[in-house]
Formats: structure tokens, C-alpha cells, sequence
């Protein structure tokens, strides 16, 4: 496997499915098969899911849209369920169009046409213009092509053993901004407005540098995402790959109900439902682990098993 950087009783929908990849070698042999089963679902009491899982043949993907705090504006009128039902689609009509390019390009390209969709109503130039992270695979039959951009991991067992690609740049730019925040006199601000100059300071972290890189307006921000590649065949092949949302990483990151490596044999036995029920549990339980600002997270999950 190689990596590198450029630059609560609300059961989730699931879907299953098998992709056929021939290998494009033209080898002999059975083709490879990729099974998927999917799984999402907005946090208890909301009616709006930001997260979305989606699926375009050989690519399996993840988007996990950012939450927009109450009272605070964007400068665009549509809303992060917006964003990502739209990146979504537009990096399936990339893919259609150069399937053989590279994932950060054909992001890259989404992200472009996603611009046009505002269709000249919002200020895309503004801080809290909708956003939303990225965590794409996909299976071209010798090698699996990944990308990881903000907060929503990528687990793989490649030749049995697991390990996570993660884009921590978010939780960097959070810990120095709580650093920051703690500097400030307690008496100087009351809670709500030390929140909200919080907010503030993050977005202009937002594609930045020095800060951290999401999927927004700019499609430089495709050039910064993790990727790397994982072979197909032989001793050291993928077998198994997880995407996950926040919400669902949860799981391991803030409730420890497991590591990933059982994260992936759970999904394996159970499916994507039975992990999102298993945070959904943790999230009312142990509501002193939970991080940020919410109380519960949309959770979202995409299993992908290699024959």
C-alpha cells in the first residue's frame, strides 16, 4: 500500500450490491469482485441527513457536509445537504466523462461545476460558504485509487493488517484554536461569544495553508487530500476498506467501543446499520465523550469486501 499528500433507535437505511471489475490487464481469470453495503442516517431528531454515501459503478464515496451553527451566515443560500447531494453528482458525471483520471482531478472538477450550481445567487468568496469532507474509493481491478480529505477516515486490511488514512489537519487547526481560546480571560467574553469567536477563527483556517483543506468553492483543495493506491492481488491484497463519516469513526475515536480492526470485523458480521445503532448507543450513554458543539452526529458508512 503507498500514500502520499498533493500539496437512537432510528435504524439507517442500508443497501448492498456487488461490482463486477474485470481486470483491464486482460488476464485470464475470474474477475474481481467488490461488494458494497452502505449505510446512513442523520442524528436523532433531525430531519436533514448532511451526510451522503453514494456509489457510481466502480467508485464508493462518503461526504460529510459541515454543519452550519445557529446565527451564523454563509453568504450563500442553499445549505450543506445541498452541497454534498450536488458533489456527489458532479464527481459521478467526472468520473463518467475521464474514468481513468485521477481522483484528485476529477474532485477537483466537481468542486469546479459545483460553483456553476450556485448559479451566481451566493458569495462564494465568504468564510461559511457551504463545505463538506471527502473520502472516495475506487476499484480499477489491479489497484484500488483512495482519497481522504478532512475529518472522514478511510480504514483498510491489506494483506490482514489494518491500518487508517486520516487527514488530521481539522483536529490540528481545532487544538491550536482551543489553545487560542483558552488564552482569552474567562470573564472577558460570556460563553456565546467566546463560541462564537471560535467560529470565526476557524473558518479562516478554512483552506488555508496552515490551517486545513475541505471540499468548498476551491477546487485547489482536491490537490490537498491524502491518496494513495492499495493492490488488488497477491499476499498483500485489500481485502476489506471501511468509509467512514465522523459520526460513524466515532466509534473508535471518541467511544473506544472497539479498535479498527474490529470496527472492520463488525462491519464484516453485521453491517453498516449495526455499527451506526452501536453509536447511537455510546452517544446516549457517554455523553461526556462526545467533542465539538453537537450533542449527536449524522453517521455514515460504506463497507466494501474484495473477493
Amino acid at each position: 500500500m503507498t500514500a502520499n499528500q498533493s500539496g437512537g433507535g432510528q435504524r439507517a437505511r442500508q443497501e448492498a450490491s456487488t461490482f463486477d471489475s474485470a481486470d483491464p490487464t486482460g488476464v485470464p481469470g475470474p474477475a474481481p469482485v467488490m461488494r458494497v453495503r452502505s449505510a446512513s442516517a442523520p442524528a436523532p431528531g433531525r430531519p436533514v441527513n448532511e451526510d451522503l454515501v453514494f456509489r457510481f459503478g466502480p467508485l464508493v464515496g462518503v461526504l460529510d457536509g459541515a454543519t452550519v451553527p445557529d446565527g451564523f451566515d454563509t453568504g450563500c443560500v442553499h445549505g450543506p445537504e445541498w452541497y454534498v447531494r450536488h458533489l456527489a453528482a458532479r464527481i459521478g458525471v467526472a468520473e463518467a466523462v475521464r474514468p481513468a483520471a485521477r481522483l484528485t482531478s476529477n474532485l477537483a472538477a466537481a468542486i469546479l461545476a459545483v460553483r456553476a450550481d450556485h448559479g451566481g445567487q451566493c458569495d462564494l468568496d465568504h468564510p461559511g460558504t457551504p463545505s463538506s469532507t471527502v473520502c472516495l474509493l475506487r476499484d480499477c481491478g489491479d489497484q484500488v485509487d483512495y482519497l481522504v480529505l478532512c475529518d472522514s477516515p478511510l480504514v483498510l486490511d491489506v494483506g490482514g493488517q489494518v491500518s487508517v488514512v486520516t487527514d488530521n489537519r481539522l483536529d490540528a487547526a481545532m487544538a491550536e484554536l482551543r489553545e487560542t481560546v483558552a488564552v482569552v480571560p474567562a470573564g472577558a467574553a460570556d460563553p456565546v461569544t467566546r463560541f462564537r469567536h471560535a467560529v470565526s477563527v476557524q473558518r479562516e483556517r478554512m483552506n488555508r495553508t496552515h490551517g486545513y483543506w475541505v471540499a468548498a468553492s476551491d477546487p485547489d483543495a482536491a490537490f490537498h487530500a491524502v491518496t494513495g493506491t492499495a493492490p488488488r492481488h497477491g499476499p498483500g491484497a485489500l481485502r476489506r476498506a471501511a468509509l467512514l463519516s465522523d459520526g460513524a469513526s466515532s466509534a473508535v475515536e471518541q467511544f473506544a467501543l472497539t479498535d479498527w480492526a474490529g470496527l472492520l470485523d463488525l462491519l464484516s458480521a453485521d453491517g453498516p446499520g449495526a455499527l451506526i445503532d452501536r453509536v447511537r448507543n455510546a452517544e446516549r450513554e457517554h455523553p461526556d465523550r462526545l467533542r465539538r458543539h453537537k450533542s449527536t452526529d449524522d453517521a455514515s458508512v460504506v463497507f466494501c469486501e474484495f473477493g
